[in-house]
């Protein structure tokens, strides 16, 4: 049987790598092999790609519709590279991110045409659609409050307004698929929501 997929989303700020460092050590405990992977990045291509969109100095008058393209062909490049290949080896892939993100923050935020992202969203990702998505979901402003201190790429110095409709989109996304999302309030304790986690990836896959 080919391996899992597992996405973790959510703004800025809701603690996603930490519950995937979590996720990934309980699935080892169950002797399940996963691969951790980040949007954009992890293959040479997608790693100058993520360093165009967040960290190049001289991108901050990227447009929108530059933005959405570099995202997906990123995610090209991850499906096929590693993401498909992982998969067929009956290894699991934790996501750092996948396509709900160009969904929420180019189409809902960024308020390109949402017909037009979801098309490029199936053309990049092919088969490969999450298994299980676990949305983490907090306010805006304290997420912002979170990121306090730490110096913002690009897109994390974007505007309150803006992370707002990437969250309103996001749980329209959960509410229109609630048997592949699971929301859960970022704010509680980090073992708490780890094992909220790893319950429901237990209870999914049988393991």
């Amino acid at each position: 049987m080919p391996g899992k997929i597992i996405s973790f989303e959510g703004i800025e700020g809701t603690g996603k790598s930490t519950q995937i460092q979590y996720l990934q050590a309980f699935l080892s405990s169950k002797n399940v092999d996963s691969l951790t992977i980040r949007e954009p990045g992890n293959t040479y291509i997608g790693e100058q790609i993520r360093h165009l969109l967040q960290h190049d100095p001289n991108a901050h008058n990227m447009c929108a519709e530059t933005e959405l393209l570099l995202f997906e062909a990123s995610r090209a490049q991850l499906v096929r590279e590693l993401i498909l290949p992982t998969i067929y080896n009956n290894t699991w892939v934790i996501c750092d991110r996948f396509f709900d993100s160009s969904t929420a923050y180019q189409g809902a935020a960024r308020q390109l045409s949402e017909t037009i992202v979801q098309q490029l969203n199936r053309f990049t990702a092919g088969i490969c659609v999450p298994d299980l998505t676990i949305l983490l979901d907090i306010d805006v402003d304290l997420a912002l409050q979170r990121l306090q201190g730490r110096k913002k790429d690009r897109i994390e110095g974007e505007s309150t307004e803006f992370f707002r409709r990437v969250r309103e989109k996001y749980l329209q996304l959960a509410e229109e698929e609630p048997t592949r999302f699971l929301i859960i309030d970022a704010t509680l304790p980090l073992e708490t929501i780890a094992e909220k986690i790893c319950t429901r990836v237990q209870k999914c896959f049988a393991l």
